[in-house]
């Protein structure tokens, strides 16, 4: 068990004029109204730090609160290893399998969490899948968020992923520039994937290991589109090995109902480089992939 959260909003034009409960059973669906009405009967709801009743009305501007009890989260290894770190920065390794940031009812079972454990106030500048291992780049204080921030805007931080993709490129290297935006999915409503519609995407690839069936890619992304390894890989006929979202085409397979966070594929941020915040030196961290991508012995 965890030892639950408090949630804090302003109301806004959405929830003027509506009963709270009303407002939160619409606003919140992952509980239902019978159960909104149980939270606020047993006080753990506050409207201006005063225990809210089923019957109030919201105000425009009004903080309301919802003290969330603990509750026991779904599993995920928290192994957590510092890379390299300093007074403004620091690089940390996810392991495959723990959730970047808090939803889907994890919380402290998130990297956030768990570096914050240690290094108050420090921030994530950017994240991976779940499924994703490697190296995350963290900010300890506000002058290098902002320094990294801009960093990451101008497209200067350098990001390597080594991972196992399905065949064999007939090419050494190649490059792809497969737009990437939102397409309509069921089980989602709508899903990134490839689609002339997209917005501009870049990738470039080498081939640094064949296998039988297989090969081990090493991909640097110019362009940070959500699953961008993963569309690219498809959208030229090379999906992640065990991908269970993007087929060939880099769209879901006909009949397809899986998730973009369904495990199966192997991916794993390699190297981050940046220059520091402070001092403007160039900073180049390395993650040790897992054994199934480092390269075999022939």
């Amino acid at each position: 068990m965890n030892e639950g959260y408090t949630y804090a909003e302003t109301i806004d034009s959405r929830g003027a004029g509506r009963l709270v409960a009303d407002y939160l059973s619409a606003r919140y669906r992952h509980s239902t109204m019978a159960q909104w009405l149980e939270h606020i009967e047993a006080g753990r709801v506050l409207l201006d730090d005063a225990a809210a009743d089923p019957g109030d009305v919201l105000v425009l501007h009004q903080t309301l609160v919802w003290k969330r009890p603990p509750w026991e989260e779904p599993d995920a290894p928290l192994d957590v290893a510092v890379l390299w770190r300093d007074a403004g920065a620091l690089v940390v390794h996810k392991p495959a399998g723990l959730p970047t940031l808090p939803g889907g009812g994890f919380l402290e079972h998130t990297l956030l969490h768990q570096v914050r454990a240690t290094a108050p106030g420090c921030s994530p500048m950017h994240r991976l899948g779940r499924w994703t291992s490697g190296a995350v780049l963290f900010a300890g204080e506000p002058a290098a968020r902002t320094a990294l921030s801009q960093q990451f805007a101008a497209r200067t931080v350098h990001k390597r992923y080594r991972a196992l993709v399905s065949g064999s490129p007939a090419e050494q290297t190649l490059s792809i520039d497969t737009p990437i935006g939102p397409i309509p999915y069921a089980p989602l409503g709508t899903l990134h994937a490839a689609t002339p519609s997209g917005r501009p995407s870049s990738s470039r690839v080498e081939v640094v290991q064949r296998r039988d069936g297989a090969c081990l890619c090493d991909v640097t992304i110019a362009t940070g589109r959500p699953h961008q390894i993963r569309i690219h890989l498809a959208s030229v006929g090379h999906p992640l090995v065990g991908d269970p979202l993007y087929a060939a085409g880099g769209r879901p397979g006909p009949g397809c109902t899986a998730l973009p966070g369904d495990p199966g594929y192997l991916l794993h941020a390699a190297e981050i480089g940046f220059a520091h915040p402070q001092s403007g030196d160039r900073v180049t961290v390395h993650a040790p992939p897992p054994a199934a991508l480092a390269l075999t012995s022939r």
